[in-house]
């Protein structure tokens, strides 16, 4: 009766039903549930690039981002959508250096440039916001040093600084910010000359100077934050710690050769200490 309403000779339906499943069709099915497993398990946060590196690192096993991309297509899942930056709001430096980097965001060591910056968070049902200042290493991409607080002031600043210089004492980096009030200060500008650091700061209204660093907030933001809620600024803290431990020792990276930061850095200081 069913063939006959869908208009179905009986030859097709015993056909389906005594077909075999082939080996690539298999292969597929198991590849599509592990898609689906990791892309619950991270919260979609995960790309086609970076859901094969987690395929591949767990399972062992080597298969191409592009069947993976395909794959997702067709069960149309993707990676959570970063949502647009604010416009850059100018300010009026005290003390101004050269653009040194000048937008070239490789490295060839770890230490050997670092990028600062801060951002804010708004904690729902409250004018309280959090603010989170970070240090990033060109080379790795990792975070180095954050500090929050509830005020963007220099002691957030200097604290960041303080927490880089105890983990990595002999760094003499070229050190980038934006002219932000915290970097351009006196005060902060003497921490990083006592150092031998390299100053260098972003034009005016040029957020693409410091691109890695506002890259590095745009990722933490879409991956974590815009996928919660927050009406409790202690979860909120605890969440943003929680995700840099994730961002630097479990989130692989292809530009890293399929490493986490952490790892990627540490695999370098071994060959450095050789």
């Amino acid at each position: 009766m069913l063939c006959e309403i869908l208009l179905i000779k009986r030859s097709s339906y015993y056909k389906w039903v005594n077909r075999v499943e082939t080996d690539e069709e298999k292969l597929n099915h198991e590849l599509s549930q592990l898609i689906i497993e990791y892309h619950d398990e991270f919260k979609g946060i995960l790309g086609y690039r970076r859901m094969t590196l987690w395929i591949n690192k767990r399972n062992q096993s080597n298969y191409n981002k592009k069947r993976i991309r395909r794959l997702m297509g067709m069960m149309g899942i993707s990676s959570v959508i970063r949502r647009k930056r604010k416009g850059y709001i100018k300010v009026r430096p005290e003390v101004t250096a050269e653009n040194v980097l000048n937008r070239k965001f490789e490295a060839e060591n770890p230490n050997d440039k670092w990028l600062t910056d801060v951002t804010e968070f708004k904690v729902i049902g409250s004018q309280m916001k959090l603010y989170l200042s970070a240090i990033i290493d060109l080379y790795d991409t990792s975070v180095i040093s954050y500090r929050m607080g509830i005020s963007n002031n220099n002691q957030l600043a200097n604290e960041t600084f303080e927490e880089a210089i105890i983990k990595n004492p002999e760094a003499k980096p070229i050190f980038h910010s934006d002219r932000g009030f915290q970097y351009t200060n006196k005060v902060f500008q003497k921490k990083l000359t006592s150092r031998s650091m390299t100053v260098s700061m972003s034009r005016v209204g040029r957020c693409i100077d410091n691109g890695p660093m506002e890259s590095f907030w745009g990722t933490l933001k879409s991956e974590m934050y815009y996928l919660n809620e927050f009406h409790d600024i202690n979860k909120l803290k605890e969440a943003i710690n929680q995700y840099i431990i994730f961002y630097n020792e479990q989130r692989y990276q292809e530009k890293l050769k399929g490493l986490t930061p952490i790892e990627y850095r540490n695999q370098a200081l071994n060959q450095l200490n050789i």
